[in-house]
């Protein structure tokens, strides 16, 4: 973590740009080293005119922005089918009536001990966890029996639809997409998370759903473990209704992934492919450079044992120029990863009771991979008398 300063007032651009260009001056860091800003979507960062970004480039013209990869994943997630949409809201529905009633959650909390249930609890879904949806549904799902019989003591307009077929298996697919598309979104996450990490975990998944759509065309579901035990155990078909519903999530989903991730052209493979690519978009002397580094025989076995960035950077002192060029590719984040740790850190430190608490230390050491040396710390203090 670089710094965390509180903004006493507004959030504006100007306010924010304010508080890093203060931080820059004051500890002599200079902004043309800066060479990428990665943030999330929020109109103060990314406005075209005044927006933090570009004010960060009219200092920094060798910076680059870059939309955080794990929040595109989430907006791109986003958008549902309506029938398929109406089961989500109908679920999240049901959950709540459990779960924002105290007595109604003791009370379902003890049916499930009685019946002898994994879980005992239901779980809220919010929309700013990315995470949540397939959990909860995942939950609802599982404890499914267990709310037919609770909502047949505690009516409920909306139950009926736990004895709906049709219902149950869209519950079923929800359940499998937004699994696979939780474990998407962890796989985008990292400390070293580079932009090659990422093309290749969304065009894993883009061929994913291809391959999804097909199997179900041709009514496989073993590719979906939730949606084919619930159809297997029960001596249920996948309709053509439901069917028809799921394919065309399947397309939705392919399409804003690839608007969100548009297709590259493929002009920095040799950056992570030095010793097979054959790049067209390089200069002759840059092309010669990398053939010396694709014929050493050496940096062939150091590229398979260390990580991408590590290789590059050991290259500055042969090649400088090339490897200037991929390390200033790498090296930007493709994700804001680390400040989502930190604002999970935050939560966790800064609650009501301690509302007025500066975090700017504790959350320095909160985050720091660094571990004291405790012995030494101790042997260097002077003891109590």
């Amino acid at each position: 973590m670089l710094f965390c300063k509180p903004l006493e007032h507004r959030t504006t651009a100007a306010d924010i740009f304010q508080k890093l260009d203060t931080f820059m001056n004051t500890h002599g860091l200079v902004w043309d080293r800066c060479v990428g800003i990665c943030t999330d979507g929020a109109r103060a960062m990314t406005v075209r005119h005044g927006g933090v970004v570009s004010r960060v480039q009219a200092v920094a013209p060798d910076a680059s922005w870059v939309h955080c990869s794990i929040h595109r994943e989430a907006l791109a997630a986003k958008g549902i089918p309506v029938r398929l949409k109406h089961v989500l809201d109908t679920s999240v529905k049901m959950v709540n009536f459990v779960k924002a009633r105290p007595l109604n959650s003791r009370l379902f909390a003890a049916l499930c001990n009685e019946m002898g249930s994994e879980h005992e609890t239901l779980l809220l879904h919010t929309e700013v966890r990315w995470l949540s949806r397939g959990k909860v549904l995942t939950r609802f799902f599982e404890l499914r029996d267990e709310l037919k019989v609770f909502f047949s003591n505690h009516p409920f307009e909306l139950s009926e639809h736990l004895h709906d077929e049709a219902y149950l298996t869209c519950l079923a697919y929800l359940c499998d997409i937004f699994s696979r598309l939780n474990e998407l979104n962890l796989r985008l996450q990292g400390v070293s998370a580079t932009i090659f990490n990422v093309q290749d975990k969304v065009e894993a998944m883009m061929k994913k759903l291809n391959l999804w759509k097909n199997c179900l065309d041709t009514n496989n579901t073993e590719v979906f473990p939730v949606l084919h035990d619930f159809l297997c155990s029960n001596d249920l078909t996948l309709s053509k209704s439901v069917k028809r519903e799921c394919n065309v999530h399947l397309e939705e989903l392919a399409v804003q992934l690839r608007r969100y991730f548009p297709e590259t052209d493929g002009s920095n493979d040799w950056i992570r492919h030095p010793f097979t690519a054959v790049p067209t978009s390089l200069s002759p002397s840059d092309q010669e450079s990398l053939i010396e580094i694709a014929t050493d025989g050496s940096l062939k076995v150091e590229h398979a044992q260390k990580n991408l960035a590590d290789c590059w950077i050991g290259l500055r002192t042969e090649q400088p120029a090339l490897a200037k060029r991929a390390v200033k590719t790498l090296m930007p984040f493709a994700t804001t990863y680390l400040c989502e740790r930190g604002f999970s850190a935050l939560t966790n430190m800064k609650t009501k009771y301690r509302a007025r608490l500066c975090v700017e230390n504790d959350l320095r050491l909160s985050l720091s991979q660094i571990e004291p040396n405790i012995e030494e710390l101790c042997a260097s203090a002077q003891a109590h008398p």
